[in-house]
């Protein structure tokens, strides 16, 4: 769909990086993805090609593999997995959270062990925060890892962890000091093979059927301390600083999902007839994508300022907040009105916008739900 403001913030390499990007997603993963939903995950193998055509990890240094990008490209890669509809492959977990975590934090002997193995897809990354007991009140973890000698002895379980299911390693959020409340929370790196590491089956979810989202449980499984990422009893607030990114990457995500469904609206409705009229020949049809093709330009031209501040590293947490918010219910929204205008084929899950109307209502509660990004923003009136 052609907006009426032209975006600049992104170069004529940037729009390159783009072409690559799509060709990949429109060979490699949209005719794979009915299979996918089926099984609950991607296959391995997609790892691999995304791997080896330089998809992951962009912005890793190049000392390790990466191209040493800026965010700019990330978010391209974000908005073209969405242009295809593909909630699936969790590229962004991997490469723009857990490398991000390792390679802001960790140590020399970290950084060369893992960051290479991620950029190429070897192994696959995921973030262990959220317990059943404990979803956006991330104080409140009960997962535990106390010392024995120069060991770490962890026990506790953790749920809806994307790529929980094929990771190889999982940065976990762990507490350290049951005592010291948020001072007593460190992350620490876990091999997903090591004794008393157990994945469940990939979760059963309303949408995002091909995301592979599991439970994974953790019974005395040791790991050496040297495996603390960063320092100990830091976990808390080196979640802090990197949510603003995390958040970010849900907001770009749910304006390429509008501007996706009002692209497939659009043709929909000209290509539908009803009483021998287009139904984009009706006065409402017009007016209800017209209110949704302008509430997304709204939307995208902060969104791109986000962009921006995040490639200069100036985005904070409260201006995330309200991106995430803001924009994961405008998809909500604009997904609702996309569905009704397509009538009884907008509930077919043989029709995308059924796919991306499931799929969207998971953006509003995961990255911390959107009544505590409003929580965030208040805080500062």
């Amino acid at each position: 769909m052609s907006m009426p403001v032209a975006r600049t913030i992104f170069s004529e390499e940037h729009e390159l990086f783009r072409t690559s990007v799509r060709r990949f997603m429109e060979t490699e993963i949209s005719p794979n993805m009915d299979r996918w939903m089926e099984q609950g995950f991607v296959d391995r193998e997609l790892w691999l090609k995304a791997g080896q055509t330089g998809l992951l990890c962009v912005t890793i240094p190049e000392e390790y593999g990466g191209a040493g990008a800026d965010r700019k490209y990330s978010a391209i890669l974000i908005e073209e997995q969405q242009r295809i509809n593909a909630m699936g492959p969790g590229f962004a977990m991997h490469s723009e959270i857990v490398a991000s975590y390792i390679a802001r934090l960790g140590t020399a002997e970290q950084k060369a062990l893992w960051l290479p193995k991620m950029v190429l897809g070897e192994a696959i990354g995921a973030l262990g925060l959220t317990e059943p007991d404990a979803g956006s009140d991330l104080q409140s973890i009960k997962t535990s890892a106390r010392r024995e000698g120069d060991q770490l002895v962890i026990n506790g379980s953790k749920i809806f962890i994307t790529n929980g299911f094929l990771a190889d390693l999982i940065v976990l959020m762990v507490k350290t000091d049951s005592a010291q409340g948020a001072k007593g929370v460190s992350l620490v790196l876990v091999e997903t093979d090591r004794a008393g590491f157990r994945k469940g089956k990939p979760l059963k979810k309303v949408g995002q059927k091909a995301q592979d989202t599991s439970e994974i449980f953790l019974d005395n499984v040791h790991v050496p301390a040297a495996n603390i990422l960063g320092q100990e009893g830091k976990g808390f607030g080196y979640l802090m600083e990197e949510l603003a990114w995390e958040r970010l990457i849900i907001a770009i995500r749910s304006v390429e999902g509008a501007v996706t469904a009002i692209d497939q609206t659009v043709t929909f409705t000209q290509e539908r007839t009803a009483f021998k009229k287009r139904i984009i020949d009706f006065q409402n049809s017009r007016f209800k994508l017209a209110e949704c093709k302008t509430k997304t330009q709204i939307a995208r031209i902060f969104i791109d300022h986000c962009i921006e501040l995040a490639s200069l590293g100036t985005l904070n947490n409260e201006t995330s907040a309200m991106a995430k918010w803001w924009c994961t219910e405008l998809q909500n929204r604009v997904l609702d009105d996309c569905v009704q205008l397509h009538g009884g084929y907008g509930y077919m899950l043989d029709y995308p916008i059924a796919r991306a109307w499931a799929d969207a209502r998971g953006q509003m509660i995961y990255g911390g739900t959107n009544e505590i990004m409003k929580e965030i923003i208040g805080r500062n009136l």
